[in-house]
């Protein structure tokens, strides 16, 4: 495990709680943005996949029902592949890495759907910026939004616990 603190860096109400969390949604890029986030992470996944020896990297960035974020977008996932590919010793030797978002032209439906038909337990996961200590959701904010509309879009009752 590589322990990564985004908060160091600030500037996003998901690693500043000085930043107000907005609970409607707004224009343009949201502040719940974290500068760089995938990036990173990807960056982090990259180095590993080539000391692994890894063909490909999968990224659960999502382009359709999202907030806005930059590094949603499929362009940005091309763009980082590229990347990965003239800066990785086993690329310039002819093994490239792909990056691969199976879910980032879906939407939150779409990916409810796909879900359940694979047997996911939605009931295991959060989507919420601003869940509590025991993992339920504060029904508010933006991610909170997107994913009831996803499951109210995909016919799938929600089974995400919220505190309201």
């Amino acid at each position: 495990m590589v322990p990564i603190d985004l908060r160091v860096f600030g500037g996003s109400a998901l690693t500043d709680r000085s930043i107000g969390l907005p609970t409607a949604p707004t224009d343009g890029i949201p502040v719940t943005y974290v500068p760089a986030r995938n990036t990173i992470f990807l960056s982090l996944a990259l180095a590993y996949a080539e000391v692994r020896d890894a063909d490909a990297i999968f990224t659960g960035a999502n382009a359709v029902d999202y907030s806005g974020y930059p590094d949603c977008r499929p362009e940005f996932i091309a763009a980082f592949e590229k990347l990965a590919n003239l800066a990785t010793k086993r690329a310039v030797e002819g093994s490239p890495v792909s990056i691969r978002a199976p879910i980032v032209h879906m939407s939150k439906a779409d990916i409810v759907r796909a879900g359940t038909e694979l047997g996911v337990d939605f009931s295991l996961t959060v989507s919420c910026y601003d869940a509590d200590d025991g993992g339920r959701a504060c029904g508010r904010c933006d991610a909170c939004r997107l994913r009831r509309d996803g499951f109210s879009a995909a016919g799938v009752a929600d089974p995400t616990r919220y505190r309201r």
